[in-house]
């Protein structure tokens, strides 16, 4: 639920405060006060476009800031987390937009800077705002159909979750089995290549890393001799003269010598530092020790130099076709395996793929004939229910009959699919296509919408399908912007009475310029304007009871200021109040039953 808004330089807005509640919210004011702006800053924290031209003469920005009420555990809530949004101090969510002079614009979400698409996944989840143009977005085929399968709610929901899973794999198989097909030729040519190159490989049989250690290895075998004198140095240059075991020139002597004089001191502090030298000794003879095996072992082989070389000679082939280095080699083998598997373009593949292909198709079109039937069967029931809200709207001859019929596939449509003995165009929503008609009174002919509705019936019908929705919308929070456009009398009232009976379920707040409507509201706001040193600017205000009888009574005919005026305005109020009792009472009833 939306709690409060703040706008702050937007339009002719220079600041205002938007406390709302729960229940019916009304916003009004007089032509050009800045009613549409209240509806602009909901687009806005919506995600909307930002247009520098909506920013307040002379001011930098223009600010817009919504606190909402999120469910713990609502999508709301997971948008919110995965933002790393910060819940305010009493778990409310602030929401800010703001939009500079120069047309930039920022996002804000919980304290945290967010892309503006993050305001928008959140707006889906707790605001729908209605206003003229979606009465125009209402036209729209795929509107029609997504205002059906809402209305259907899990049948359909799951229905189309199933044919577009199959779909997917079906358009996968048909785009492997094209390609196959005409690239046969390519593809074989390509699958020859990499067969030949993994026999290459697999002769050679290479192991992981064996070209560095070949490496290695002929390095030592080449330079036997040198290793073997730098070696031998190092081994005298440790333990001394081999000829004479009594030189005590070798580094391990040295260290014994100097052993025996700290330990033979009287000074402790001498005598402490033989450990160390003992340390030492241990660790000179294990190096002489290994340098003495290293010598023995060191033996010129030039056999073993000469396989070697030959192995070196073979890797090095498959290294300069294949990779850098062995490694490499063994990954782009990996790699052709995988390839060969999928390019395989034999005659029997090719079957195989073309029966995948036609199982799939079959699958498909029993799920598109599930869906249809799950479409056809909602299609009674919201036609049904939309012609009993227009009966109450004043449009008590006119009728709505949602036609669902299948849309055929043209000639060179690559996505035709065969249910039952016609080949329909399988789209990602289905095969069938979805228009409301209106049949404007009794003996009629049932048209589409656009072509027999009025822009005030249109604005009927879109209300009286929201009503029929709203226990199918999980949107909490629903604001339409002078949806009764172009009505009046006793029609006005019948949407304010829908208005009212929606706001059981949701929280309503409707831009309007008509008092039939703005009676039946639970609070009232209103846009006024002022004028100071040539430079309009408005601000929203909450209404009193007395000036809610002021306002309704401007509203009617502009006599705000009569008696005549207000006693109208005062009866609107008590049969909008009475209309609501009745209805309230009238639901009780029924629970008892």
């Amino acid at each position: 639920m939306l709690a409060e808004m703040r706008i702050q330089g937007l339009g002719v807005i220079d600041e205002a405060t938007l406390q709302l509640d729960p229940g019916f919210t009304v916003v009004t004011g007089e032509t050009g006060a800045g009613k549409t702006m209240v509806v602009t800053g909901l687009h806005l924290l919506s995600g909307g476009r930002a247009e520098a031209s909506r920013v307040r003469s002379g001011a930098s920005r223009a600010v817009v800031e919504g606190r909402f009420h999120v469910p713990p555990d609502s999508r709301a809530a997971k948008v919110a987390v995965e933002a790393a949004a910060e819940p305010d101090e009493d778990g409310s969510l602030i929401a800010l937009r703001t939009v500079g002079s120069d047309g930039r614009s920022r996002a804000h979400l919980g304290g945290r800077s967010v892309p503006v698409g993050v305001l928008s996944e959140l707006a889906e989840q707790l605001i729908a705002v209605h206003g003229q143009n979606d009465q125009l977005r209402l036209l729209h085929p795929a509107e029609q159909r997504a205002v059906l399968d809402t209305f259907a709610g899990d049948a359909v929901a799951k229905a189309v979750a199933e044919y577009r899973s199959t779909r997917a794999e079906w358009l996968d198989v048909i785009e492997e089995l094209r390609e196959k097909t005409e690239r046969a030729r390519e593809l074989a040519k390509q699958a020859d290549m990499l067969q030949h190159g993994l026999k290459e490989i697999e002769a050679v049989d290479p192991k992981p890393g064996e070209d560095d250690a070949l490496v290695d290895e002929a390095r030592r075998l080449a330079d036997v001799d040198q290793l073997r004198e730098a070696a031998a140095g190092a081994h005298f240059a440790l333990s001394g003269s081999p000829d004479d075991p009594a030189d005590g020139s070798g580094a391990m002597s040295l260290v014994d010598e100097a052993r025996r004089r700290l330990s033979a001191s009287e000074d402790p502090k001498l005598r402490d530092l033989e450990p160390r030298l003992a340390e030492a000794a241990v660790l000179l003879s294990d190096v002489n020790n290994e340098l003495s095996s290293y010598v023995e072992g060191l033996e010129a082989d030039p056999a073993r130099l000469e396989q070697v070389l030959a192995r070196q000679a073979e890797l090095k082939m498959l290294t300069r076709k294949y990779a850098t280095d062995i490694d490499g080699v063994l990954a782009w083998a990996a790699d052709a395996a995988q390839q060969l598997t999928g390019l395989d373009t034999s005659e029997e593949a090719l079957t195989a793929l073309a029966a995948r292909r036609d199982s799939l198709a079959v699958e498909l079109a029993r799920h598109a004939a599930t869906l249809t039937e799950q479409r056809e069967r909602a299609a009674q029931e919201l036609s049904s229910e939309v012609t009993a809200e227009l009966a109450g709207l004043a449009m008590g001859s006119a009728g709505i009959d949602v036609a669902v019929r299948p849309r055929m596939a043209s000639a060179d449509d690559a996505h035709a699919l065969q249910v039952g003995d016609v080949q329909l165009s399988a789209g990602p929503d289905g095969v069938d296509e979805v228009e409301l008609r209106l049949k404007a009174h009794d003996g009629a002919q049932a048209l589409p919408v656009h072509k027999a509705a009025s822009g005030g019936e249109l604005s009927r019908v879109m209300l009286a399908i929201e009503v029929v929705l709203a226990h199918a919308d999980p949107v909490p929070t629903m604001v339409f912007d002078e949806v009764d456009a172009g009505v009046g009398g006793r029609a006005a009232i019948e949407i304010g009475r829908r208005l009212a009976r929606l706001a059981r379920s949701h929280q309503v707040v409707v831009v309007t310029h008509l008092a039939q409507v703005a009676a039946f509201a639970d609070r009232h706001l209103v846009v006024d304007k002022s004028a100071k040193g040539g430079l309009t600017k408005s601000g929203v205000k909450t209404l009193t009871a007395e000036q809610r009888v002021v306002e309704l009574a401007r509203m009617l005919a502009g006599m705000e200021s009569t008696e005549t005026g207000r006693a109208h305005a005062e009866e609107l109020l008590g049969l909008a109040e009475a209309a609501k009792r009745e209805a309230i009472n009238g639901k009780k009833s029924r629970r008892k039953k």
